[in-house]
């Protein structure tokens, strides 16, 4: 009780209330200027994301309250210098006691600084591939095209390889296959390009890329492009694919089946000979 009466007559001059006043103030200050900020960025132009511009109000808010804070704590006599030691051992030890949480956060700034994807893009990455439903500053969600939800810290998306697959208006369908070594490559070749002439999604420009990629073991491959509307992707591989078996087979051009030529030297053994001669004349009947 005593030292509650002596606390009262402390700060009962006028005098010995000035600091507290002035702390007072500065916190208020620190608020109003913490609210002008927070509201500053609704007014932007439209270069930076919205989470980008979240972002820096909430920087830019949580600087001036502690700057505020910093102030009110002078104005009370307090040792800044003793303050800001001791914080910064604490911020030592809880960063040794939080290393992956930390790292997640800083990966977290950067990727709303960089904007490789947004709300809405379709990624890959790691394997797994699906809708970005949330960027946060510890993870991304990821929805998958199962309807699963996938966390991803935000170090891993930093560190790995990441594809943005709705990144840019159009993309490209690589179809890849093989033909018999007797087909005509010329008329192939007109096949394919009537085939992307009559799809809808097909672009005519870019315009689609044939490639005679090599010679397998029982086929010539070939690589058939054609580009699309990023959101009609999907549409264009169920399309393109059907369009081109049906087109290859009223055509008579053949997609073979691996096949393999034995040389046989010298006579056969009398076990072989029943054998071979049974299926060569199976052959010939069918």
């Amino acid at each position: 009780m005593e030292a509650l009466v002596e606390t009262v007559q402390r700060y009962a001059s006028l005098e010995q209330l000035a600091p507290l006043l002035r702390a007072l103030a500065a916190l208020l200050i620190a608020l109003l200027l913490s609210r002008l900020v927070r509201r500053a960025g609704r007014t932007g132009n439209g270069a930076a994301s919205p989470r980008q511009v979240a972002l820096l109000r909430s920087l830019g808010s949580w600087l001036v309250l502690g700057l505020g804070a910093a102030w009110a704590l002078r104005e009370l006599g307090f040792d800044l210098a003793a303050l800001l030691g001791a914080a910064g051992l604490l911020s030592v030890a809880v960063g040794f006691a939080a290393q992956t949480s930390v790292s997640n956060l800083i990966s977290g700034v950067f990727l709303l600084l960089e904007r490789p994807f947004a709300i809405g893009d379709v990624v890959e990455i790691d394997g797994t591939q699906g809708e970005v439903v949330s960027v946060d500053l510890m993870s991304v969600k990821i929805r998958r095209f199962d309807n699963l939800m996938v966390r991803i810290p935000n170090e891993t998306m930093l560190k790995s390889k990441l594809s943005n697959l709705t990144h840019y208006p159009i993309r490209r369908y690589d179809l890849n296959f093989g033909v018999a070594y007797a087909t005509d490559l010329e008329r192939l070749r007109e096949t394919l390009l009537a085939v992307a002439e009559a799809n809808p999604l097909c672009l005519s420009e870019p315009p689609p890329l044939i490639i005679f990629t090599g010679f397998a073991d029982s086929a010539v491959t070939v690589q058939f492009s054609t580009w699309c509307r990023t959101d009609r992707f999907l549409e264009l591989i169920n399309s393109i694919t059907v369009e081109v078996k049906e087109a290859l087979d009223a055509t008579g051009i053949e997609i073979p089946y691996p096949q393999r030529t034995v040389h046989l030297k010298g006579p056969l053994p009398p076990s072989a000979t029943g054998v071979v001669g049974a299926a060569a004349r199976s052959e010939a009947e069918a």
